[in-house]
């Protein structure tokens, strides 16, 4: 008794070669519709699925392989002397190969469908297929993807047969298939029918594997980066495109999320340069290469090997400027022609990151590993919650630009955090301390080290002051305005403090903790 293979793909890459093949290995082949219409175009014999069930296929197509002559060729457990006696009585033929891909429902939802059609394109009863032919692996080879079917045929050549150990592997690569397929509807369908279950009791998160990378966070831990196909589209930073350098590290697509979240936030042009998670220079000017400039010039020493972002198309002005220091990557919506000729002529490994639509902030949820799960949050967006002075004196219209700015800042820095700024750019940046007076310490430093003044600039900070210390402190050095968000309890303290240093002092009412 000739072997039978069951196909059925809307994916038709490789399927007439792979049928050939199969036909050549005495495979008789079993399909269904447009695949089975392919086949025959193409002079490779097929037995359509409806004369194997002796019933036609009805309604559009939603119902043909749901059918015992199918799913009992694929769920026979060959070495059970009863399963076999059960099908001889039947009339069914076992199934040994099955190559199946589901319809496309991700390309469906992307190319803008409506509903009716979307749904139309969930698939029924090719994931009852896949499913069956992966759970009864010990005896069917089931294959998903095309890339797969060389690799299938060969073994078939060499041994007649695919090995347990392959049946296995595809087995799961299958389950794998089905489970993400049925995720991304999940998510898709979430949004489509507006219901609004944003921590819903059963979560699964559908995620696409765009590479390898060369290592994790240390060379000795292997990474991967994976793309969400319903998540950001068109906004994610793992959707971005490496116009040139070398390959893109764990770490690097790390800093690149921090610079761009932080440069996002700015309608002026601007300039963030990021070294491990944090920012060590902002500045917003006319030009995009006084931007530059004037955020390299706040902490040269920190910028070396780090990554800088755009939210303009980088011009050549400033792709010369971007030269004359060692980076690691460089952000922006594009790059003028002219500019990406200079950059690749002149450093060959530097990495052009293109990230489209650096004008928007993609709405939607923050995941964080926890040992056995995940941490889920809203992703932090919002700005203030009010702006309210809480001392005698009121900051000026300068001193509320340059608030502003720092807080803009000061959001995207690691906890404990403090932001000196004065003219729109960062004169000192205090991040990831335990105390908030360090984080104070530590900016001030920056500060003196390349030779910014702190008198008549202002700080933010993304928590509340818990003790008066913090403004006794920043009224040494001549700060003359703080941003925070209150809410301590010693919060009169601290205003009383402000006041007796003549510091205005402006509650947002909320926080911004960065962990």
């Amino acid at each position: 008794m000739k072997k039978r293979a069951l196909i059925s793909v809307s994916d038709k890459r490789g399927v007439v070669d792979f049928a050939r093949a199969l036909v050549e290995l005495d495979f008789e082949i079993i399909s269904s519709s447009g695949t089975a219409r392919v086949l025959k175009e193409n002079g490779i014999p097929v037995i359509e699925v409806s004369e194997i069930t002796g019933f036609p296929e009805i309604m559009g197509g939603r119902v043909k392989t749901l059918h015992p002559k199918i799913h009992g060729g694929l769920l026979a457990v060959r070495d059970n002397p009863e399963y076999m006696q059960q099908l001889k009585q039947q009339g069914i033929t076992p199934i040994d190969v099955v190559a199946i891909n589901l319809y496309p429902f991700e390309e469906t939802v992307k190319k803008g469908a409506d509903l009716d059609e979307i749904i139309e394109n969930i698939d029924i009863g090719g994931p009852a297929m896949v499913r069956a032919s992966a759970k009864n692996h010990k005896f069917v080879t089931i294959i998903v993807d095309p890339d797969d079917y060389d690799f299938v045929i060969d073994e078939l050549r060499r041994n007649g047969e695919t090995s347990l150990e392959t049946r296995r592997k595809l087995a799961l690569k299958a389950f794998r298939h089905t489970a993400f397929y049925d995720s991304v509807i999940s998510a898709v369908l979430n949004e489509k029918f507006g219901i609004d279950e944003k921590f819903p009791y059963e979560l699964s998160l559908p995620f696409r594997k765009r590479s390898t990378l060369r290592y994790g966070e240390n060379p000795h831990q292997e990474g991967a980066i994976y793309v969400s196909p319903v998540e950001y589209s068109g906004l994610s930073v793992a959707e971005s495109e490496v116009l040139h350098g070398k390959e893109m590290s764990y770490n690097n697509y790390l800093d690149v999320e921090a610079a761009v979240n932080l440069v996002r936030e700015f309608d002026e042009t601007a300039c963030v340069i990021v070294k491990h998670n944090n920012p060590c220079g902002v500045a917003v000017r006319e030009t995009q290469e006084e931007a530059y400039r004037e955020a390299l010039a706040r902490d040269p020493k920190s910028a070396f090997g780090g990554i800088v972002a755009f939210n303009r198309p980088v011009n050549l002005e400033t792709a010369k400027a971007l030269t004359e220091i060692f980076l690691e990557v460089v952000i922006a919506p594009d790059f003028d022609v002219d500019a990406f000729g200079f950059l690749t002529e002149k450093k060959k490994n530097l990495r052009l990151v293109r990230v489209k639509n650096m004008d928007k902030n993609p709405e939607g949820l923050d995941y964080r590993r926890v040992s056995g799960g995940i941490l889920v949050q809203d992703r932090d967006l919002r700005l203030y919650e009010e702006w309210k002075v809480v001392t005698e004196r009121e900051p000026s219209p300068e001193e509320v630009e340059d608030l502003l700015f720092a807080w803009k800042v000061v959001k995207h820095v690691k906890s404990n955090s403090v932001v000196i700024a004065r003219g729109k750019a960062t004169v000192g940046i205090g991040p990831g301390q335990t105390s908030r007076v360090d984080s104070l310490e530590t900016a001030v430093k920056k500060a003196k080290e390349f030779g910014f003044a702190t008198e008549g600039a202002v700080i933010a900070s993304e928590a509340f002051f818990p003790f008066r210390d913090s403004v006794d402190e920043a009224a040494k050095h001549g700060i003359k305005a703080i941003i925070q968000p209150g809410g301590s309890i010693r919060d009169p303290e601290v205003i009383q403090a402000a006041n007796e240093h003549g510091i205005a002092m402006v509650f947002t009412g909320m926080r911004h903790f960065k962990h």
